[in-house]
Parts: structure tokens; C-alpha cells; sequence
């Protein structure tokens, strides 16, 4: 696993992890939508901790600054 993510990106991801997290204790989503968006909030901390995007792969895609 080659990492594909750079700083900004992690970042990004994991803001949008802790508005889902917020909207979900403040009761402003729920249900279905609840479990959905938690799931994607989960998978954005995943990833931004190993630094790897699976759908970047197969498009070549890298946000990590070259060395």
C-alpha cells in the first residue's frame, strides 16, 4: 500500500468525520442517514490515519506532495 494522501487531504476528511460525529450527538440526523454518514465518517478516519485511499489507485490519483 503505497500512501496517496497528503496532509490537506487527511485534514479534510477528518473535519467532515467530526461534523457527522456532531450532527449525529446533537440528534440533527438519525436513522438510516445516521448509519450511513457514520459509516462514511469511519472510513474517512480510517483512512486518514493510514494515508491511503483505495479509489485513488485505480485513477493514479496522489494529493501527497512529491519528494
Amino acid at each position: 500500500m503505497k500512501k496517496n494522501m497528503g496532509s490537506t487531504d487527511k485534514i479534510i476528511r477528518i473535519a467532515i468525520a467530526v461534523v457527522i460525529a456532531i450532527l449525529y450527538f446533537t440528534n440533527t440526523i438519525s436513522g438510516t442517514l445516521a448509519l450511513v454518514l457514520g459509516i462514511f465518517a469511519a472510513i474517512f478516519i480510517l483512512t486518514s490515519f493510514i494515508s491511503f485511499c483505495p479509489l485513488y489507485s485505480p485513477f493514479g490519483i496522489s494529493t501527497r506532495k512529491k519528494i
